[in-house]
């Protein structure tokens, strides 16, 4: 999905959300496994969400049977037709033949539309995943109480390491194959980063069991001028653990139009 289309899709639907997968197996519902509830969870919001993240580290913990569950979810996400984009919450932060080869594993193999991935080795710990008309979701302003121990540091230049990071993804990649993740629970340095990057979406976890708001959100995230643009609004828990009953699905497929409502409304102010 290119970023006309995101836009497009985001437009129309007045709202971003994407629906994280993280599955916890102390968490699933009877009767149930790691595959059947994602897939459940999707077939339960597919009507809603722009976007899915599954969260490559709750499949990857459980060896073998869990990379099973992931290719089976995968393989599902692929056939929906309403064509939500994919992002595989990888995290990946390797260079040179190693990135070269987990992005062609995950964008290409698996089929992926887009990789989150870790700065910290800088310029080609990232190009190697912006080929092939991919996405790049690069870590950015996140949300996590140890962000401060880095991301705020300050340069001799005056700038944050955040800071120096945006400027260096806006040199690296473009709007139109660069994402940054930015966390929901500091709305003002949010609005901050959108005026450092005026054009390029971002994807915003932190609503929902994490406390942040999504009014907030959209207010200091948006695109200037266009409210609600610019914006993948994530949530995971909220949706996923709805409820442990007999009703998860219902209880899921209501978390996702509650959210995706709330989104609405601060879209249209």
């Amino acid at each position: 999905m290119n970023y006309t289309t995101l836009s497009q899709r985001i437009e129309t639907a007045g709202h971003g959300l994407c629906v994280g997968l993280d599955p916890d197996p102390a968490k699933l519902p009877a009767g149930t496994d790691l595959a059947s509830f994602c897939i459940g969870i999707i077939d339960a919001t597919v009507h809603v969400a722009i976007a899915y993240k599954p969260n490559f580290a709750f499949f990857e913990a459980l060896g073998r049977p869990g990379w099973d569950a992931l290719d089976a979810v995968t393989s599902h996400l692929r056939t929906l037709s309403q064509k939500p984009l994919l992002i595989a919450d990888a995290k990946r932060g390797d260079i040179g033949n190693t990135a070269s080869r987990y992005a062609q594993g995950i964008l290409q193999v698996m089929g992926y539309d887009a990789i989150t991935v870790a700065p910290y080795m800088g310029r080609d710990s990232v190009e190697p995943f912006l080929r092939d008309g991919k996405w790049v979701v690069g870590l950015g302003l996140t949300s996590n109480p140890g962000a401060d121990d880095l991301q705020q540091l300050a340069l001799l230049d005056g700038r944050r390491v955040y800071e120096a990071v945006a400027d260096a993804y806006l040199q690296w990649g473009s709007p139109e194959n660069l994402m940054v993740v930015a966390g929901a629970t500091r709305p003002e340095a949010l609005g901050a980063l959108r005026d450092r990057m005026p054009d390029t979406f971002f994807l915003v976890p932190g609503v929902g069991a994490q406390g942040g708001s999504a009014a907030e959100v959209v207010r200091h995230g948006s695109f200037r001028g266009k409210p609600g643009m610019g914006l993948l609004i994530n949530a995971s828990r909220s949706i996923m653990y709805a409820s442990s009953g007999r009703d998860w699905q219902a209880a899921a497929a209501t978390a996702a139009e509650d959210l995706a409502r709330e989104i609405q409304t601060a879209y249209r102010g």
